[in-house]
């Protein structure tokens, strides 16, 4: 209540602990007032609004960061790649693996495994299996999603 949600690092702070204490609804008012946003801010938002199962609101919040020029990184990757899998958003999870494959990125074994585990949820087992194919280190998830796809 003094003010200090502005600051970034003690914004992110608390969103990160709403979120975990299960107070998204508290987070989003703190996100709000961050003057500058970092990949970090939106991380927190979003990772907090997929693990409160509002997904629509995470797609949302991932697009709107993009506009406003903040750059991804693998961990909001994950995050939002598990939101698409969760309502089976195939065209935007297509979207945002065109947008990873555009950034360059290789995906390691968490973001390989979301990719997965995103088209076997969506029903799209052949770019499951072709991403899964492409995975050089695999672990148990990894397979575990392709597994279960079938």
């Amino acid at each position: 209540k003094e003010g200090f949600e502005s600051d970034g690092f003690v914004g992110n702070t608390l969103i990160d602990m709403y979120t975990n204490c299960g107070g998204i609804e508290h987070a989003r008012p703190v996100f709000n007032k961050i003057t500058r946003r970092n990949v970090v801010s939106w991380t927190a938002i979003i990772a907090g609004y997929c693990q409160h199962g509002r997904a629509h609101e995470a797609l949302e919040l991932f697009w709107r960061m993009k506009q406003e020029s903040v750059e991804p990184d693998q961990v909001i990757f994950v995050s939002i790649l598990k939101a698409c899998a969760s309502i089976s958003a195939l065209e935007q999870g297509k979207r945002i693996h065109s947008y990873i494959i555009k950034r360059g990125l290789q995906p390691d074994v968490f973001l390989g495994s979301a990719l997965v585990d995103m088209y076997a949820k969506c029903g799209s087992v052949e770019l499951a299996r072709e991403v899964f194919d492409k995975i050089t280190t695999r672990n148990v998830v990894t397979w575990t999603a392709m597994i279960a796809g079938y």
